[in-house]
This record gives C-alpha cells, sequence and structure tokens, in this order.
C-alpha cells in the first residue's frame, strides 16, 4: 500500500496513515518453523505467568509439557522474543557494548505525583502465525498508558517514536528503563537529556524496578492477546488499541482506590492546575491591594 515515489505524501506521512512503522518497509522476514512458533506461545504464556524463569527452568517446564527441547534452542527463542528472566545472573539484559549505561535512580523513592516517574519496556505479543513487539510508556503514580506502539522488528526507531509522542503530552522528572539496547541508544537517551530529564536504568536482577508495566503486560496478555488469534499485525493493532482504551479509561484498579488511571491522572493534573490558577490569583490581588 505504500508509494516510495508519490508525490503528495512522503513515505513517514503515508506510514503514520497506515499506523506502521518505517522500519517495517525495510523488514526482511526470515522463515520460522511451525513448531517455534508453537513452542514460543508456550514460553510466553510461562513467561508471563513465572517472569523469573531462565533458560533452565523454562526448558525444564516445557519437558514437563511434553516439549522435546534442548537449552541452545529455548535460549534463542527467549532472545527472538526479546525475553529474559528477572533474577541475578550473567547476560540477562542485551546490552549495546557502545552504549552508556545510566544508574538506577529510583531506590527508596516514593512516588507521590503524577509526571514524577515514567517508565518504558517492550513485550513480545504473540500472532496466529507469527508475533509482533509491543512497547508501552506508563506514568508509575497513575498507571496511565501515555503512549505505546507495536511493531515487527525490535529496532530502536518504534521505541523513539512512542517516546516523541508520550512527550508531546508532558515531561516527566525521571524516566525509567531496563538496560535494553533500544533505551540506552544516543538517539533515545539524547531526546529524554534534551527535555531536562534524569535517567534511570533497572540494576541487574532488580525484580520490582519496573514492576508497573510488568503489570501492565500481565493485564494486556491476559485480558486481551491470549482471547485473540491475531491474523494480521493491523488485527493486532487494532485489538491493542482498543484494549488500551479499555484500560486507560475503564479498567478499575483496586490499587488506585477503585479508580481508572485516566480518572488518577488527570485528578491530579488538575489539582496541581487548580493550585497554580489560585496561587496565581491570590498574588495578583494582593499586589494590586499592597
Amino acid at each position: 500500500m505504500i508509494d516510495r515515489y508519490a508525490n503528495r505524501l512522503s513515505v513517514r506521512t503515508q506510514c503514520d496513515l497506515l499506523s506502521i512503522h518505517r522500519s517495517g518497509l525495510y523488514y526482511i522476514p526470515r522463515g520460522i518453523s511451525e513448531s517455534d512458533i508453537d513452542i514460543m506461545r508456550m514460553i510466553d504464556q510461562q513467561y508471563t505467568r513465572t517472569p523469573f524463569y531462565g533458560v533452565e527452568r523454562m526448558t525444564e517446564r516445557l519437558h514437563r509439557d511434553g516439549v522435546i527441547i534442548g537449552h541452545n534452542r529455548v535460549r534463542r527463542l527467549l532472545r527472538m522474543m526479546g525475553l529474559m528472566a528477572v533474577y541475578p545472573g550473567k547476560k540477562t539484559s542485551r546490552k549495546h557494548p557502545e552504549h552508556k549505561i545510566y544508574p538506577y535512580l529510583l531506590r527508596g523513592v516514593p512516588i507521590e505525583r503524577v509526571n514524577q516517574v515514567w517508565s518504558a519496556d517492550i513485550t513480545y505479543i504473540r500472532m496466529n502465525k507469527g508475533f509482533v513487539y509491543l512497547v508501552a510508556i506508563i506514568d508509575w503514580f497513575s498507571r496511565y498508558v501515555l503512549a505505546w506502539s507495536v511493531s515487527i522488528s525490535l529496532d530502536s526507531q518504534f521505541c523513539v517514536d512512542t517516546l516523541e509522542e508520550a512527550l508531546s503530552k508532558g515531561t516527566p522528572k525521571i524516566f525509567n528503563t531496563d538496560q535494553g539496547s533500544q533505551f540506552t541508544s544516543t538517539e533515545f537517551t539524547g531526546k529524554l537529556k534534551d527535555a531536562g530529564i534524569m535517567i534511570s536504568m533497572d540494576g541487574k536482577g532488580r525484580v520490582f524496578d519496573n514492576i508497573f508495566v510488568e503489570r501492565l503486560w500481565r493485564s494486556v496478555k491476559y485480558e486481551e492477546v491470549y482471547l485473540h488469534d491475531y491474523v494480521r499485525v493491523r488485527d493486532a493493532v487494532n485489538g491493542i488499541a482498543t484494549y488500551m482504551e479499555f484500560y486507560n479509561n475503564e479498567r478499575l484498579h483496586q490499587s488506585l482506590g477503585y479508580k481508572t488511571p485516566a480518572e488518577k491522572h488527570f485528578e491530579k493534573l488538575d489539582i496541581c492546575y487548580a493550585t497554580r490558577s489560585v496561587a496565581g490569583t491570590d498574588s495578583g490581588l494582593d499586589n494590586a491591594t499592597g
């Protein structure tokens, strides 16, 4: 559907209209066997239940489920899916050797307001005959999903595009991610630094550093993805879009006092703006009468 030689619409604009990323135009799909797809579906569901399972335990779990598979194949599939076990161990995240790693800034920090801390993460989304990747940016205080995007590859551009969308809605004090190459890229961190945002990255084996995004992934998968077999990428995008709308605006959270993320997010923002407005008015009155 993309016309690379169109005079009126650029390739980027055409991609935006079709809700796909430019990187997908240059992606050459590799053949994946049916058996690999089936095993990846099993791994995805097991990982969602037990994200602390590494290669050894995941292999043993598959053996118990009747799958004859070796550790090397499990390791390859986990890497293809972009998954890693959340416990201390060797090479548990795929860092880029030339990218700077930033310290973790949130140890012992109470989360008390909207836009204090944002976080981003990537997860694997299964389809009927393949898979895609989902990135989301969430506000820690309200659990509100500020931006999300789907990609057919694990390049960094779809993460940068999602960050740009989120920053059009506000600016956090701290932005937290894992140490994956998508988030340590100079383009991604450069946008954070240009906006004056402090960068925080999870330490090795810190299970709860990104817990709010992990909870989002569980909700997305159990309440949407596992209930549908997406045939096309567009089906996945449409399904996830519908769910994210529900998650932000209708899904009640016990931890939020049975409010929705949108209610919690914009309630605090409204209070903040109202306080500033009253303070500004009082100040003006004082100056006028003083």
